[in-house]
């Protein structure tokens, strides 16, 4: 499975690897009156790519991780639209669980965490924060819940990064946050070992965060493996988001 493969030479490649200054000025001047106006909120001035890093965890906001850009040598597709399914009602899933967009989002933003004291053996934790139109961010995230729906037995897709196949998906309860939460886990198995990712998909407003993780190098080496997703990255995360 090369997708196996390519998560933990990932994993390998990670461990060896700025705050936006704001917009100047609350106020400006009614060209019809003269008169000071409120300018637009600094929310409203920012592009959503802005938006999203302001929106980011941080090394500071997350104390013991390493918080990187994903190597674009690891892949396993660089856009939805290179994926194939078995089941094309699993796509979200598939997306969700591979760092890309879900929905029709205006920018989406990835970073890599892994816990330092544990080096090499550290699973890393996938976040990836998306924004969107009106109403974009809400039907995203209904898409996800209803692939979790349909794909309990399992589904596979493929990519030019290789092929995953999935056993089987279960919804997984996660704490409220954002305007909603959900959560899910798949299970996969490579070379006789089996092993289950976690994601949480929330939402607040028109940004969704997808947060993921896995233990790549244990699946390269056939070593079970149970990737839970840290609660302070999860939690530090979500503060951020509101």
């Amino acid at each position: 499975m090369k997708r196996a493969s390519s998560l933990a030479a990932s994993a390998l490649s990670l461990l060896s690897l700025a705050t936006l200054t704001a917009c100047g000025g609350d106020t400006e001047s009614d060209k019809a009156t003269g008169e000071p106006r409120p300018s637009a909120s600094r929310t409203e001035r920012l592009t959503p790519e802005q938006q999203l890093a302001e929106l980011m965890v941080t090394p500071a906001d997350v104390d013991g991780f390493s918080v990187e850009e994903p190597s674009d040598d690891f892949l396993f597709a660089t856009s939805p639209e290179e994926v194939t399914l078995d089941k094309q009602a699993c796509a979200p899933l598939a997306h969700a669980m591979n760092q890309l967009p879900l929905g029709d989002p205006r920018a989406d933003l990835t970073r890599v965490l892994a816990e330092k004291a544990k080096g090499l053996d550290s699973a890393h934790t996938y976040v990836t924060l998306t924004a969107y139109g009106a109403g974009g961010a809400r039907s995203a995230v209904a898409d996800v819940k209803k692939a979790v729906e349909s794909c309990g037995s399992g589904f596979t897709a493929e990519a030019s990064g290789g092929t995953s196949a999935y056993d089987s998906v279960t919804a997984e309860e996660v704490a409220p946050a954002g305007d909603e939460a959900l959560g899910f886990e798949a299970t996969m198995t490579f070379r006789g070992a089996p092993h289950t990712l976690h994601t949480e998909v929330v939402r607040d407003g028109d940004v969704v965060g997808v947060y993921f993780s896995v233990n790549g190098l244990a699946i390269a080496n056939a070593r079970p493996s149970d990737a839970e997703l840290p609660p302070s990255v999860v939690k530090a995360q979500n503060a951020k988001l509101g």
